[in-house]
């Protein structure tokens, strides 16, 4: 199981930090929320669990549970710029489908 990332995503997280001025990398998981049942959660870590999966992308680690690991294998973070908006992308090859506004998603 793993989680990659863009060479986009991975220099945006390493400027946060950098800002930041502390932290080991991002965390990246997902929780029970809208209307199509799950939502991506994004979060600094200063430290990991001792049960999470740790995956080095450059300079940058991605941190995800084991529970969340599960609805995000395969998966690949991006950071997008379009117009006026930037963001994080998931291409994450299990979701089934989404909800209209895009927040949510069902595996």
């Amino acid at each position: 199981m793993a989680i990659t990332m863009t060479a986009a995503a991975q220099e945006h997280v390493a400027r946060q930090l950098a800002k930041r001025g502390k932290g080991i990398g991002i965390r990246v998981g997902v929780r029970t929320a809208g209307c199509s049942g799950m939502a991506y959660v994004l979060e600094f870590v200063d430290e990991a669990n001792a049960e999470d999966e740790i995956f080095e992308q450059g300079e940058v680690k991605l941190i995800v549970d084991p529970k969340s690991l599960v609805y995000l294998d395969g998966t690949e973070l991006d950071f997008v710029k379009e117009g006026l908006n930037e963001g994080f992308a998931f291409n994450n090859p299990n979701v089934k489908n989404e909800c209209g506004c895009g927040e949510s998603f069902h595996v």
